[in-house]
């Protein structure tokens, strides 16, 4: 989950198979009573017609908290007053060894947890490329960028165009957060 429309709809699913609700955060949800393996089916179940997945098993659970922590940091969080790498950041964050978490994000996902963050931040630049307010130089600033050209050679190397290109629309949009990596 990603959001709080998410969120809503995630705890009206389960409120509508019978369950108390607890909190409801980014990626865990509280739920009373605890559900039997039928009950677990059944939640799963609903959450996929939606576009969801559960995940139950520890290592999974890491792996989408280590996502949400790039995508709180990346898209609602100034990166560049950030005076630590963002993978620095997560393993603080997670409580985890940093060599630890990339181990298993790998694992898990096929990509290392660098890669993904590139990719969230590639994202976020073309939200704010869409958006118009700001110029590339601002953007790269704002990003953490190094420059501009940092920032449009590695949007060129994932996308296959230029910020300029996708800004004046000459190429393809932009993906739901939760479908990059």
């Amino acid at each position: 989950m990603v959001c709080d429309r998410c969120i809503l709809i995630v705890k009206q699913q389960l409120e509508g198979l019978g369950f108390a609700v607890g909190p409801v955060t980014l990626g865990k949800v509280e739920v009373m009573p605890a559900p039997d393996e039928s009950q677990r089916q059944d939640i799963a179940a609903a959450f996929q017609v939606l576009g969801f997945e559960l995940i139950d098993k520890d290592k999974d659970q890491l792996v989408e908290q280590v996502k949400t922590a790039v995508i709180n940091l990346v898209h609602y969080s100034d990166l560049n007053a950030m005076r630590q790498s963002m993978t620095t950041v997560i393993a603080a964050q997670l409580n985890k060894e940093y060599a630890y978490l990339s181990r298993l994000f790998s694992d898990v996902e096929g990509t290392t947890i660098e890669k993904y963050i590139i990719s969230q931040k590639i994202e976020k630049v073309k939200e704010l490329l869409e958006y118009g307010e700001l110029n590339l130089n601002e953007i790269a600033d704002q990003m953490g960028y190094s420059s501009s050209a940092h920032l449009s050679t590695q949007f060129k190397s994932i996308t296959g165009s230029s910020p300029t290109k996708f800004k004046t629309g000459l190429s393809g949009g932009r993906k739901p957060l939760d479908q990059i990596g």
